[in-house]
């Protein structure tokens, strides 16, 4: 197993972690930290990957600009993360499935602890399930055509949008069921989340359409 992969088995056992000592109504600083650090994880393995894919050439710094929108040596790093996919073809779904562990846990947990209604999962589980076979088709998301795929899926404003919303959401949703926060700003959350993530669904079955078109003329 690659580096790269433990760190996604290691950020998922903490999250894993994280969630039974919600439902153990412990400290909710304690869940909330190790899902900040389960989340920050989520980085790491790109990184590892790329650092051994170009013989430890990539440094830290130079891969935070990268994934900061530095376009300085961004022409080199985005060269090695396609030489990674041909040498490791599953270790982007690797990721992806880290991802949506990650994520379906979540709304699982709060689904059972009687927060998140049960449509708002519904909802999640038909976007990935449709966006996840045209992604598959298509073999990437890395290199995105149509302006709203640019805009909202892999811009990095897109990309860290996301990723602030799900953590903010889901760790209010932590506080809601530990420390009795109002309900009713974590359904506000929930609802920007999952409008968000729609957005972004859409922005990847659009993606997919323009390329079969283009592939057609």
């Amino acid at each position: 197993m690659r580096d790269a992969d433990k760190a996604t088995v290691i950020r998922l056992l903490i999250l894993f972690v994280a969630l039974y000592l919600v439902i153990l109504k412990v400290n909710p600083i304690i869940p909330i930290l190790m899902f900040a650090i389960s989340f920050a994880l989520d980085g790491v393995d790109g990184y590892i990957a790329l650092r051994q894919q170009s013989g430890g050439k990539i440094g830290l710094i130079e891969y935070m600009h990268y994934v900061l929108g530095s376009h300085t040596n961004s022409k080199k790093i985005t060269e090695i993360k396609q030489s990674v996919g041909k040498s490791f073809p599953f270790g982007p779904r690797i990721d992806i499935a880290g991802d949506r562990i990650t994520e379906y846990a979540l709304w699982v947990l709060f689904l059972f602890l009687h927060i998140v209604p049960l449509f708002v999962i519904l909802i999640i589980i038909v976007r990935h399930s449709i966006t996840d076979a045209f992604m598959g088709a298509k073999g990437t998301s890395s290199k995105m055509r149509t302006w709203i795929g640019r805009a909202v899926y892999s811009s990095n404003i897109g990309r860290g949008g996301i990723n602030v919303v799900k953590f903010v959401t889901f760790a209010y949703l932590m506080l809601v069921y530990i420390a009795g926060y109002p309900l009713w700003i974590g359904y506000v959350l929930i609802a920007v989340l999952v409008l968000y993530i729609v957005l972004r669904g859409a922005a990847e079955v659009a993606e997919v359409l323009a390329e079969r078109k283009e592939s057609k003329k």
